[in-house]
């Protein structure tokens, strides 16, 4: 009698200690879920306020004149859909000369991004040579110069050139490796990859330039579209440089043909203004888009593959 009541009581201790311990298990579960549904309703808060001047500016496209700044709800009384058509025949120059600018000015700086900045990167990163450590650290410190101390200087010198109203100061410096910031970036993925593959591509016989083509590119395609991405976006969206070295309107890229639908003593189409704006950002989220990827991989990946 006295084994089976302890026994009964040993059991009873134990369906207690259980009760309890899915008790505290509800509850750590239950605390879990408010945390998560917090954290969401607060990434969305955040995200409807980062994204409000986007959602403005796409309802401002599509609403009549008067409503742009004199209404306070973002969903149009009325649908303009005629200020993309107008606004994209509104300049004395169809729309669609000022994309091929600017799609011409950002392929090239692209490319010659990728090719001068991985080139200079390289040298960095896996050969070696006299003064290495003192020329990466003079390209780290052009870092820290603002872009207006040497405005004047390099306008003078496209000046003497005769590249004013042209696209070559646009271009060519990309070409030159002008862009330390990406050289920085490619820096860093080339010295993750093992030397040991230099190495046995050396053995193989492999001089330095096809150590990189063959070896170093394939394996930097993340750190490669990265440059890529960010190149177009700032290249795109540039409206500083294409206003001091571009006079001619046949050559305004999309930013410049923007500021155009502004008339300081006439009447602003706002309403143009902004439908253009759309669709000035749909190439850089298309591509943005198609290699987000990339993105992401050059940003965390270490490259020892």
């Amino acid at each position: 009698m006295k084994t089976s009541a302890t026994d009964l009581e040993l059991a009873i201790q134990m369906d207690e200690a259980a009760r309890v311990a899915h008790e505290l298990r509800l509850k750590r579960d239950r605390r879990e879920r408010n945390g998560r549904i917090l954290k969401h309703i607060f990434l969305i808060v955040v995200s409807c306020v980062m994204l409000y001047p986007l959602f403005w500016l796409l309802a401002s496209s599509l609403k009549p004149e008067n409503e742009i700044f004199g209404s306070l709800t973002l969903w149009p009384s009325e649908f303009h859909f005629e200020n993309y058509t107008k606004g994209w025949y509104a300049l004395p120059i169809s729309f669609t000369v000022f994309y091929v600018n600017s799609a011409i000015v950002t392929i090239l700086s692209v490319i010659g991004n990728l090719i001068s900045c991985s080139f200079a990167a390289y040298a960095f990163a896996r050969l070696n040579f006299t003064g290495r450590s003192f020329f990466f650290a003079l390209m780290m410190m052009t870092l820290m110069i603002p872009y207006h101390v040497v405005l004047i200087p390099q306008y003078v010198q496209f000046l003497n050139l005769g590249w004013v109203d042209t696209y070559l100061p646009l271009v060519v410096p990309r070409f030159l490796a002008s862009d330390g910031f990406f050289i920085f970036l490619m820096v860093q993925f080339f010295r993750q990859l093992p030397r040991e593959l230099d190495e046995a591509a050396m053995i193989d016989g492999c001089s330095p330039f096809k150590i990189y083509w063959a070896i170093i590119l394939p394996l930097s395609l993340p750190a490669m579209g990265t440059a890529a991405i960010f190149s177009l976006i700032w290249v795109w969206e540039d409206f500083l440089a294409p206003l001091i070295y571009l006079n001619d309107i046949k050559s305004y890229t999309v930013p410049l043909a923007l500021r155009l639908f502004l008339d300081q003593e006439g009447q602003s189409a706002y309403g143009q203004m902004f439908a253009m704006s759309v669709l000035s950002l749909v190439p850089v989220v298309i591509f943005f888009g198609l290699f987000q990827k990339l993105i992401v991989r050059g940003i965390a990946t270490s490259g020892m593959k």
